[in-house]
């Protein structure tokens, strides 16, 4: 049965700080993805995750954590499904995804980063 538990930004942020192996995924559109992600991340759209997972994600036993924009946003929780129909063994969910992320100050990579981090701290 595959790990598809919740996820927080605090634990994520640790992985992240401690240099654990993690495959950040956006699951939302390449336009997103681009604007600002969060460190790190990889973008696989929902809409080709099928199709690009097994090229993009080889390993079926790494953490992979997806997220979205919010809790509102359900392609994470779809992302979820679908790679362990594929055979993912530990997927979990972020389900906050990047408006959480961004409230809570930490940084964010992307062509409007500088501008969203800067107005989000203030």
């Amino acid at each position: 049965m595959p790990d598809t538990t919740l996820i927080t930004r605090d634990e994520i942020k640790l992985l992240l700080d401690d240099g654990s192996p993690i495959r950040l995924v956006e699951v939302l559109a390449a336009y997103h993805y681009r604007k600002y992600h969060l460190p790190g991340a990889i973008n696989l759209p929902i809409l080709g995750m099928r199709h690009l997972a097994e090229q993009m994600l080889p390993d079926k036993s790494a953490l992979i954590v997806v997220y979205c924009l919010n809790a509102r946003c359900a392609s994470s929780a779809r992302a979820v499904t679908l790679l362990g129909e594929m055979g993912y063994t530990h997927v979990r969910e972020y389900r906050e995804g990047k408006e959480d992320w961004l409230a809570a100050g930490y940084p964010v990579e992307g062509e409007a980063a500088p501008a969203l981090t800067l107005t989000q701290a203030q």
